[in-house]
């Protein structure tokens, strides 16, 4: 048997410029790092030659073909598995609430199927794997930065080149400035799922035409990605807040989906009770908030129970720094 996991994301600044049509013009950049919430992805060989899938559904199927979910298929076709395998996949967070999810499970399943083939991986060939099957061959319209964080891990900055390439450099902080961020970053669920490429389309068909207003937009939250990496090696981690305010205003400016009248009054109703920002994480409409507060404990406590009222459930984390990892392997055994 294997066990494979990969870690979900947050963004800090420049989410949205990792998308193609951005960044195949002018060139996109992101802060992102990984959390201890999971995807995980088992892989054991069958007696039988069929393959059986266990996700939110159960298949057994003869052929790759007939395999109904995308990412397991393409999966088992670009590492020409036929037959003759089991796999299942759990997650610590829902899908499709701003995590990353999709790419966590991708990069995941894929670490794994390289280890039931005996072949070592890369977490650079992990993301551009995952990227090619998501991007490339199922068309979503998303960007690279989930695949690429969550074979990396850490605190980590995401540079975009015009031709596709991604630069992965570590965010140089202090111990106390990493524990500082990490205290002081809240993460909300709002219970609300939606599907990220519903909402992302909208700004990749904007961006493609050049629509000027979106352009701008994307030019200002690249901006601060860049200037959130200076920041937080500083160790000026409260400016942070101000950066994730500002990022959220211009979000919202990039489709009518990104936001909503629940999603408003919320995020009022942190910036009254001493957030100094926060945001929708992902392409926006639901999932995780994540808010930036420096109060102490206590202040935290009530800020807190303010936002369960809304019907906000509080999820705790750590950073990640390990990236994928294949936790068990007996195959070799």
């Amino acid at each position: 048997m294997i066990i494979s996991r990969a870690p979900v994301r947050i963004t800090l600044g420049g989410g949205g410029t990792d998308l193609s049509s951005y960044y195949s013009k002018y060139g996109g950049a992101l802060i992102a790092a990984a959390i201890d919430k999971y995807t995980f992805v088992t892989a054991h060989p069958r007696f039988s030659n069929d393959i059986r899938l266990k996700y939110a559904k159960i298949e057994n199927v003869e052929s790759i073909d007939d395999v109904q979910h995308n990412i397991f298929r393409e999966a088992l076709k670009l590492l020409d598995i036929q037959h003759g395998i089991e796999l299942s996949s759990l997650a610590d967070v829902p899908g499709r609430s701003g995590m990353g999810t999709s790419g966590s499970f991708t990069v995941a399943l894929l670490n794994a199927l390289h280890a039931y083939k005996r072949e070592f991986i890369s977490h650079r060939q992990l993301a551009e794997e995952a990227c090619k099957i998501e991007i490339n061959i199922l068309k979503e319209p998303i960007g690279k930065q989930d695949q690429y964080i969550s074979s990396f891990g850490g605190v980590t900055q995401l540079i975009f080149a015009r031709d596709g390439t991604v630069t992965v450099e570590a965010v140089k902080m202090k111990n106390d400035s990493r524990d500082e961020l990490e205290n002081n970053i809240l993460l909300f669920y709002t219970g609300i799922t939606r599907y990220a490429s519903n909402i992302l389309k909208d700004q990749n068909e904007k961006s493609k035409k050049g629509d000027e207003s979106t352009v701008e937009n994307l030019h200002e939250i690249k901006r601060i990605g860049l200037e959130t990496k200076r920041v937080l090696e500083e160790g000026n981690i409260d400016k942070l807040g101000e950066f994730l305010d500002i990022h959220w205003q211009t979000k919202k400016k990039l489709s009518k989906g990104v936001s909503n009248t629940y999603i408003d009054e919320c995020y009022e109703l942190a910036k009254k009770n001493g957030a100094l920002g926060g945001k929708i994480m992902g392409a926006g409409g639901g999932g995780f908030f994540m808010f930036y507060h420096n109060g102490n404990n206590k202040e935290k406590t009530e800020f807190t129970r303010v936002l369960e009222k809304k019907n906000l459930k509080k999820m705790n984390f750590h950073f990640d720094f390990e990236g994928a990892k294949i936790l068990l392997n007996t195959k070799g055994l």
